[in-house]
This record gives C-alpha cells, structure tokens and sequence, in this order.
C-alpha cells in the first residue's frame, strides 16, 4: 500500500493508494519504464492526473539509471502544501529491528501543468483534483527490503511529525470517576485482612485509579488502620504480581530516580535502564529526575553514574544528564546539512570512528533539527544513521546512541520495541514490562499500542495475553487498556 500525506501542521488530507503486487513480485523488479507496480502502463510525466482510477492507482515506473540508487516515478494524487518536504519511508516488515515508517529517500517533486510554484526550488502547490509526478530515489539495500509484506509511505517528513512533538496524553490509566479514598482503602483493607487474599479486588482498584489517586488512598489506609498499604500488599502479594502492585503504588515523581537509584545499587550496572530513562526523557524530565535523586536519596545521580560507568557510553550519559538538548524550534536547514555531513565524515568515511561528534550532536541538538538531520544523512550516504551506528560503534555505546535515534525520531515506537523485546523469545524481562507498562500508563500508553500492532502485527494486548499468566497478567491486560486487533 502507499498512502500519501498531505498537509500543514498537525492537519492531514489523506489519500490513500493502493499497491498490490503480483505474487511474489518486489519493486525491484518493475521494468525499466514498462510496467507499473499494479501491471499497468506508466504514467507520462505530463499527466495531469485525470485517468480513470489514478486516485487508488498510482503509477509506479523504474527510471533507467547507472547511480547507486534505484529510481521509481511514482505518480501521487493530492495536495502538497508549499514548504512541505515531501520524502518517502518503508514501514519494515512485523519484527524487523528498526520498524515503523523510516525515511529512505527524499523525493524529488516534477511540478504538474498548473503547480504554483512554492518557496524553493522542488516544492510544489496544486490545486485540488491534480497530481504529482515523483522521483524516488531508494538504495539497493533498501529495494531489497520492500516485498509484498512492506508497505511505502509518502509524506511531509516535517509535518507529519509536528503532532508527534506535542505532550504525549494518550494514557490508559486516567482519573477515576467517582472516586472515593477512603471506600477504596476500606474495600482493600477487607481483601487483605484474615485469611487469605482477596486479588481481584486489589488489581481492579490499583490498576483503575491514576497514581495521584493511589496516594490519597495510601494516605486514606494509614488515618484509617494505621497501617502502611505498601507494607501489607508486600505482606499478602508474592513474585511479579506484588513486584506490579508495588511499582503502582510508588509516587510517580520518584519512580524514575527509585529506578536508576537500583540500577546502580550493589554490585554490577543495569546498564539497560540507565539507557532506557536518560534516552527517553525530556531535558525537563531529567532536571526533575536529578533533584528528586538528590532530595531523596541524599547524593548526586551524575556522580553516581561516573563511578559506576566508563568510556564513550559513560560520556554521553553524562551529556544525556545535563539535560541541555535545545529547545524545538525553526530549523536551520544550513546547520542540518553541516550535522549530517560531520556525522557521515565521522562514521562511514572515517577509518575508526570519531564518537565525539555522534555524542556531541546526538546528545545536545533539537528534536526537530534531528529528524531533519537524519533525512538528510540518509540522502547523503544512502544509509540509515542507525545503519552506521550498528556498524561503527559497539557495545553499551551503541545501544545508547540507537535509544537515542529511536527516541527522537518516536518515544511511543520506542517503547513499543522495549516492550516487544521484552516478552520476545524463551523468558520474559519482566523488570522491564512492569517499568515500562507503569511508568508511561499514564503518559502515551495507547500511542504505544497503537505503534506496537503497526510495527510487530499483533497488538499488545495479545502478547501480554500469551505471555504471562494468573493475576499477574489480569493486571497488565488492565493497564494495557485494550485489544488492538
């Protein structure tokens, strides 16, 4: 399928294309300026888009070339609005290791009779009801990829992320209405009290009650019991059922700082948590994390990350714990294209690999600069820069910096991928489902989902479902909120 987007800021106009291949047909092999994808004729360059069915038909046609790129014209149906950078991306196969929709190529708008030329050169305008001719430009490896499984997109890689910059509230878990403290701290009080253990009660109430709410009954139990509500879900709860509970009922301003203060307690370093929160939360975020660290366990995070790590992984921790990235705003596209040409010269064109530079750039530069600059590295050097990160780069630097890369370009898609990683195989990390499931429940947990079942063809809901057990799983399959499929 290929789906254009076309719009302005978080507004969409959507035309939808369909690509149906032959059986076992990949787009490699359309003939050069014979066939199109769906076994019709090509569309000529001066079409103004009038054909019968051109809407869900586009024309797919390979340009005759000697580059190291494979060339498609691709007739696309719709309206480009001046200053959108039309760019194409694939949406890799369920379960490749950098899913979702990654830009390959930008591609290069030939202006239809009737275009009003936009504000630099290769943007267009059209009036309603015309067409774009379009050249893509994909490298070999990643024709390679597309089969009948793929799916390619065209779209505004500037605009069709604004709405991703936006503050995630998409959570599962919100306020619950009515509600009443001290009848929730009754009503547990009598699922724990004499023999036995009244579970079903105690998951319904903690995973329907936001964590403000869990507070007010924390506080409620104590002024009515005078007993700690934490201390008896340890006492009556066992394994990963009372490891959920607790979490739950952890305050959400200190759970992070609870997180990394274990990561770095006693002997070894779970790496794989520092890289997960520092890669993942804003500059806001950390200044937060780092005085509550401080507040509450009476020493400097930074400091204790120094003496627990080392090398080129602890560097950009430590660049990751200012909490210095620039703040979103106007693009200076002479500076994307200066990023990303240092970037290729310190990666692919470099004998070694000058990680300086990937930790100074990737660790300090804006969001929306980043996006831009990783189009722009592919176009340069015809590789993804997480291909380049895999290759130059190894270790517990490499997957800082590929958590990085993924965060910018989406923190839902990211954690979809933590959480697919983590019930995936023989044995489940449940440490990390339970971070993970808690700490964004109330923050993006149905954007998580949503990019979980586009990325790996089954929905959360299901993998959970398949993945554990008893009330254990009851409780996640309540956070989760829902069934995608």
């Amino acid at each position: 399928m290929i789906a254009s987007y076309f719009g302005k800021g978080a507004r969409f106009h959507l035309c939808t294309l369909f690509f149906l291949p032959a059986p076992n047909a990949q787009l490699g092999r359309i003939g050069a300026g014979e066939e199109t994808a769906n076994g019709t004729a090509a569309q000529p360059a001066s079409s103004t888009g009038k054909r019968s069915g051109l809407r869900n038909t586009p024309s797919v046609r390979r340009c005759k070339t000697k580059s190291p790129y494979r060339e498609f014209h691709v007739q696309a149906h719709g309206v480009t609005e001046p200053g959108a950078i039309p760019a194409f991306a694939v949406r890799g196969a369920p379960g490749r290791a950098h899913g979702g929709h990654r830009p390959l190529e930008a591609a290069t708008v030939l202006r239809p009779p009737g275009a009003v030329p936009g504000s630099a050169p290769g943007w267009s305008r059209q009036r309603r009801g015309q067409s774009s001719l379009l050249l893509l430009r994909l490298t070999r490896r990643s024709v390679r990829r597309l089969d009948g499984r793929s799916r390619l997109g065209l779209g505004s890689s500037h605009d069709r992320r604004t709405a991703e910059m936006a503050k995630y509230t998409r959570g599962t878990v919100t306020a619950f209405s009515p509600f009443d403290a001290r009848s929730d701290a009754e009503a547990l009080r009598k699922a724990m009290k004499g023999m036995g253990t009244d579970e079903e009660t105690i998951l319904k109430i903690l995973t329907s009650r936001n964590n403000a709410q869990r507070q007010e009954i924390a506080s409620a139990f104590k002024t009515l019991f005078g007993r700690d509500l934490v201390d008896d879900l340890k006492s009556e709860l066992t394994g990963k059922f009372e490891t959920l509970m607790v979490s739950l009922m952890r305050p959400a301003r200190i759970f992070d700082a609870h997180a990394l203060k274990h990561a770095i307690k006693g002997a070894g370093t779970n790496e794989k948590v520092l890289t997960e929160i520092l890669a993942s939360r804003t500059p806001a975020e950390v200044q937060n994390i780092k005085q509550v660290y401080m507040q509450e366990y009476e020493a400097n995070l930074e400091d204790k990350i120094t003496g627990e790590t080392s090398g080129h992984f602890q560097r950009l921790l430590v660049v990751l714990l200012q909490g210095n990235r620039d703040p979103d705003g106007r693009v200076d596209e002479s500076l994307v294209e200066k990023d990303a040409q240092v970037l290729f010269r310190a990666g692919e064109l470099k004998w070694g690999t000058d990680e300086e530079t990937f930790i100074t750039i990737l660790g300090t530069r804006s969001v929306s600069h980043l996006r831009r600059v990783f189009d722009k590295y592919m176009t340069i050097s015809g590789f993804q820069i997480e291909e380049t990160i895999d290759r130059e780069t190894s270790g517990d630097l490499e997957k800082l910096l590929l958590a990085v890369v993924k965060c910018i370009r989406s923190v839902p898609a990211y954690f979809a991928e933590t959480l697919y990683y983590s019930m995936k195989g023989a044995g489940t990390d449940d440490d990390t489902l339970i971070r993970v499931m808690v700490s964004r429940s109330e923050i993006d947990l149905l954007d998580i989902r949503q990019e979980f079942r586009k990325n790996f063809a089954k929905s959360l809901h299901q993998m959970i479902q398949k993945d554990t057990s008893g009330d254990y799983r009851k409780a996640l399959l309540l956070l989760c909120g829902g069934d995608d499929e």
